[in-house]
């Protein structure tokens, strides 16, 4: 059963952090398309960091510790991938 029971501020901020988190598959969509082949644009780690720390916090506020710890290392990784993008590869 769904539980709608929490205040309108908290299912708003929720949502938008859904609606955050999936939109970075219709950006690497829409870039791969353009491109003509698979790609993963800056845009996407950044709407994954976004999206990311916002449900973390509500699932920290909900205090449910399987989605807290869901989403608790996903921003460090998406961080890293930003910093291997703007680090020139060894030897090129």
């Amino acid at each position: 059963m769904l539980d709608w029971s929490d205040s309108t501020f908290w299912l708003a901020f929720g949502l938008l952090g859904n609606a955050t988190f999936a939109s970075r598959f219709f950006v690497q969509w829409v870039a791969s398309e353009r491109a003509g082949e698979s790609t993963i644009p800056t845009a996407f780690w950044y709407l994954s960091i976004v999206g990311s720390l916002v449900l973390l916090i509500y699932a920290i506020h909900l205090e449910n510790i399987v989605f807290t710890l869901a989403y608790l290392p996903n921003t460090a990784i998406y961080i890293r991938n930003l910093v291997l993008i703007r680090e020139p590869a060894d030897g090129v």
